[in-house]
């Protein structure tokens, strides 16, 4: 099922119906307008009028306290009309934007926008100026995806801020950009950001349809837009990568994908996303290729540690003891002696305790959770394996787990393995290796099916592809054989290896 295709709408909210659809030209005196206006926006107290006379005709300014700079409204617009008699906005405030419309419903979304109103008597068209205020933190790197090398800027909650650092990497009029407005509530804008050219036309197509069958009263982060447009809702695995790096959004632009950009969030949906994409580093980059490769082999590893590693333990001590060397089978024996609890009892129990101690120390200030997470650690692992809750075998293996979790460059996909780790536990616990084996080539069953925007999840593996497009998947190989001349630079260098 397309779960993306199905409309869907906040719980207790209404479509929006006010006035602005009722009466959508402003008309009559101004006492009549300014009203039509206000009743539009509900009557809000933060709404602000300021009266004034020029040429013999009543004005008015109208806008949203919050929203806009008053500096520049007294600098640009009050100090000009108190040294002119003219009532010409478009010279007056010649440094700021200046619209004109009669419409209600373009005069509310200025409004809602940061513009400020000018209303004169005697006439329907309303001046629109420009005087928004955005506060907004510094750019600064996000802390989820630090890395040793490489720039340390991240995307913040400004969608325009956003496009300026894509922009800043990609001087290039194939850079494309094209917006749209979500939520019947809360009209947050979206951008659709792709290289023209090297993106292809159908998914772009599909990226298209699929935000343009969205229907939802409110949208307020990308992780909402994520779940409306994803095919398969039911799968463990995250299905758009969600960045707040700009090199790394970048680079995933020159490779032909999507990025969407929700305003006031400061992280960026990729997409159509593949499973080797969730262990590739912005570090694997910035290194000589061979380091890279390396690292990313080590998180490859961890993928398959993270989901089967406790489950091993478990069917080893209970069913297949003997694969063991006598010395190691001695001491998991010795150590499971006094404790009262089967093997799978042992590690769902210090998994839970290991989420929990995750969850505190990510809740807690800064330094707290340093504390919380060190010394919970020791005095917990400590006192269960000395009550003999717990072997000392299994704290060991738990651990291990955790770190190769861990090992992900997104925490996201990190929490997945842990997830899918409690039934392969069972699965061990049942039936041992053959268990272990069933719910391995089931995972992998499923990266294979699953699709985003119509790209096989798992490829270029499965289906299998043309191996030219899986040179950045296992390793990272010298970014030379990624582009253009790639013929060239490879026969420069065995002339240049065969002269010496």
């Amino acid at each position: 099922m397309k779960f993306w295709r199905l409309p869907k709408r906040a719980n207790n909210c209404q479509p929006e119906t006010s006035a602005v659809e009722a009466q959508e030209i402003i008309s009559g005196s101004i006492e009549q307008k300014i009203a039509q206006i206000q009743k539009a926006v509900s009557h809000t107290e933060d709404m602000k009028l300021q009266y004034f006379n020029r040429g013999g005709q009543s004005c008015v300014f109208m806008y949203l306290e919050p929203l806009v700079n008053q500096e520049m409204i007294q600098s640009n617009m009050v100090k000009p009309l108190l040294d002119t008699d003219s009532l010409n906005m478009d010279q007056i405030s010649a440094s700021t934007e200046v619209k004109h419309s009669s419409s209600l419903s373009h005069i509310i979304k200025s409004l809602l926008e940061g513009f400020c109103i000018v209303i004169r008597e005697h006439h329907d068209e309303a001046y629109l100026i420009s005087a928004g205020q955005w506060q907004g933190r510094s750019i600064e790197e996000p802390k989820n995806e630090q890395i040793l090398k490489g720039s340390h800027d991240g995307f913040i909650e400004s969608l325009n801020t956003n496009l300026y650092l894509i922009r800043r990497r990609i001087k290039s009029p194939r850079l494309k950009v094209k917006f749209y407005t979500l939520g019947r509530i809360t009209n947050t804008r979206i951008a659709m950001v792709y290289m023209e050219g090297i993106a292809e036309p159908n998914i772009i197509a599909e990226c298209e349809k699929r935000i343009s069958s969205i229907e939802l009263d409110y949208l307020y982060s990308a992780a909402n837009l994520d779940e409306m447009i994803e095919e398969h809702p039911l799968s463990p695995f995250p299905q758009t990568l969600q960045s707040g790096r700009p090199d790394r959004t970048v680079s995933y632009l020159m490779e032909g994908k999507i990025n969407l950009i929700v305003d006031g969030s400061p992280v960026v949906l990729i997409l159509p996303i593949t499973f080797f994409s969730f262990y590739q580093s912005a570090d694997d980059y910035y290194h000589r290729w061979i380091a890279g490769s390396f690292f990313r082999l080590i998180r490859l590893i961890s993928f398959i540690l993270a989901i089967s590693l406790p489950a091993f333990y478990i069917a080893v001590v209970t069913y297949h003891s003997d694969v063991l060397p006598f010395g190691i089978l001695y001491s998991i024996k010795v150590s499971l002696t006094y404790v009262p609890f089967p093997p799978l009892m042992e590690a769902i129990t210090m998994q839970f305790i290991l989420e929990l101690l995750k969850e505190a120390a990510i809740r807690l200030p800064s330094p707290i959770s340093q504390t919380i997470g060190i010394v919970g650690g020791l005095v917990i692992g400590t006192a269960v394996v000395e009550a003999n809750l717990v072997s000392n075998t299994m704290i060991v293996v738990i651990a291990l787990t955790a770190i190769a979790s861990f090992a992900t460059p997104l925490s996201e996909f990190g929490t997945s393995l842990r997830i899918l780790g409690f039934p392969t536990m069972l699965a061990a616990a049942l039936f041992g290796f053959f268990g272990i084996a069933m719910m391995m080539m089931v995972i992998f069953i499923h990266l294979c099916k699953i699709e985003t925007l119509g790209v096989p999840f798992f490829a270029p593996f499965g289906p299998f592809r043309d191996k030219n497009k899986g040179k950045d998947l296992l390793l990272r190989l010298p970014i030379w054989t990624h582009s253009n001349g790639q013929v060239q630079k490879q026969a420069s260098f065995f002339k240049r290896w065969k002269r010496t």
